[in-house]
């Protein structure tokens, strides 16, 4: 199995090194011709206005909705929950427009804001799972299409699952739990 990590800005190390310890072929991703061959792609937390704009610089946006309107599995976390997204308040450049959500940006406020909590993934167990939230993202408006996986105890959506698109608001590669990357990884190979 081979996963691209996309690496213009953010936290795309720590997705490389949660795949590593589960033995899975993490690549790097940085121009179009390095998604070729890949069976899964994680667009990792970071901030949002630069991923997006590297995203254009580099020609990847409609390499990678081709990609994952042809069926690629991808994983969107924080700033790429926010690309997943197909309505982003207060965003004007560009997204992937892949997940039927609405997000809302900054959700917690400042990065003095950021914080960790426990939550209940029901797709992950019964243990409840670290979840590390920096500048974080919520989940505002879901279709039909969408399965919220995931919400804080006042209610707000952190996780979703359309298809094989996987968005988190939260860092899971910043905790040593690897439920979240594995539970990826399933859909990754379901049909």
């Amino acid at each position: 199995m081979r996963i691209g990590v996309l690496a213009l800005q953010g936290a795309f190390i720590e997705h490389i090194e949660a795949l590593q310890r589960l033995k899975i072929k993490a690549l790097p991703v940085y121009l179009p011709k390095e998604l070729e061959g890949l069976d899964g792609l994680i667009i990792p937390g970071g901030e949002s206005t630069t991923i997006s704009r590297l995203m254009l610089d580099f020609r990847l946006i409609q390499p990678v909705r081709d990609l994952a309107q042809a069926g690629l599995p991808i994983l969107g976390t924080c700033a790429g929950m926010i690309l997943l997204a197909r309505e982003v308040s207060d965003f004007r450049l560009e997204t992937l427009g892949l997940m039927n959500i609405k997000v809302k940006r900054n959700a917690f406020g400042r990065q003095v804001d950021s914080f960790e909590t426990e939550i209940e993934m029901p797709a992950l167990g019964e243990q409840p799972f670290h979840a590390i939230f920096i500048r974080a993202p919520i989940i505002e408006k879901v279709d039909s299409k969408v399965e919220i996986l995931a919400k804080l105890s006042n209610g707000a959506a952190v996780a979703a699952r359309q298809g094989k698109l996987v968005a988190a608001a939260f860092h899971p590669e910043l905790t040593n739990d690897l439920r979240f990357h594995r539970y990826f990884l399933d859909v990754v190979t379901s049909n």
